[in-house]
């Protein structure tokens, strides 16, 4: 009997250690799940509106952490609504100015419409014709442009990867704007050591960057453009090495070719060369020479997606804007 109260007594402590164990875990238990409920119900009740974040005075391993990762993914979720409304805001004022922007030659070229429809006929008639077209144009360039945009930043846009030889390429560019190079008096130049010199890339996209960088220089230029086909690694040239890591080695030189589009312009100080490849981005002083402030994006959109890169330069008096390509 003796060693059976003996035997009692020494389980006893180790049954209310047992007990103490599984009570101090069943209070674990509905502390971790009284938080986890409380966490649910705030994400279930919280305002998207709010920077509510979640609490707790819970010293349990596990509770504070899991509050910090909540209120982190809540901060970054608020960050990505905020960008969103900016850009939200930021596309409802470009639209209002592209609107404003067609609307303008339209209603001047039914201004002249109307003018050819009461006036006389002969001269007067032909040059109120002549002024609606030419109002007519610029709107259905203006179109051209926001397509070729809408183009240029869809994701799935597939662009090919061959040699394109670009001194052909240019001096077609530039035969085709000869009557404004006569018109305006200007003789541009085309400096190219190697003819044969070519870049990787798509040969309709690469022609509308150049395209797109001459009827830059032409419209917003105070003289005739200089374009300039060299290896990235000469003197003198730009390469933006973030982009091409290569170009921190010594096996860079040559890797790469650069083309670059500079002429004067009328007041450096209006420009703003970090903005030019913003979507309806327009200098002050440039928007007296018309266009619809696309152009420029359209070929950032088609160079970056080309693994090229494009930045403007002032120097002076003068603006440059450098396409740098991988080598064909």
């Amino acid at each position: 009997m003796r060693q059976e109260e003996g035997m009692l007594g020494d389980l006893l402590p180790a049954a209310l250690l047992l007990l103490g164990i599984a009570m101090g875990f069943m209070l674990a238990m509905a502390m971790y799940v009284g938080e986890l409920k409380r966490m649910a119900h705030f994400l279930r009740s919280r305002d998207t509106r709010s920077n509510a974040r979640v609490t707790t005075s819970a010293t349990a391993p596990g509770i504070r952490e899991l509050a910090d990762a909540i209120n982190g993914e809540l901060d970054r979720a608020t960050q990505v609504h905020v960008e969103a409304l900016r850009h939200q805001q930021e596309f409802q004022r470009d639209l209002s100015a592209l609107s404003h922007d067609i609307r303008t030659p339209l209603t001047g070229a039914k201004g002249y419409l109307q003018l050819a429809g009461d006036g006389p006929s002969g001269q007067e008639l032909r040059h109120n014709l002549e002024a609606a077209s030419a109002r007519i144009d610029a709107t259905t360039e203006l179109l051209d442009q926001l397509f070729a945009y809408t183009k240029s930043t869809d994701p799935d846009l597939a662009l090919a990867s061959e040699p394109v030889a670009l001194a052909p390429l240019v001096e077609r560019v530039l035969l085709g704007h000869y009557p404004d190079f006569e018109r305006l008096g200007w003789e541009p130049e085309l400096l190219c050591d190697d003819a044969a010199a070519g870049v990787m890339g798509d040969p309709e996209a690469v022609s509308r960057i150049v395209e797109n960088l001459v009827v830059n220089a032409i419209r917003h230029g105070a003289g005739a453009p200089r374009v300039e086909i060299r290896p990235a690694g000469c003197k003198g040239a730009l390469i933006d090495t973030a982009a091409m890591p290569d170009a921190k080695s010594d096996a860079w030189a040559g890797a790469y070719v650069e083309l670059r589009v500079s002429n004067p312009v009328q007041d450096p100080a209006s420009i703003d060369a970090a903005r030019l490849f913003e979507r309806f981005y327009q200098a002050d002083a440039a928007r007296g020479a018309g266009g619809s402030g696309l152009g420029l994006s359209v070929a950032a959109n088609l160079a970056q997606a080309m693994g090229m890169t494009i930045h403007a330069e002032l120097e002076g008096d003068a603006l440059a804007i450098i396409l740098t390509a991988q080598a064909a």
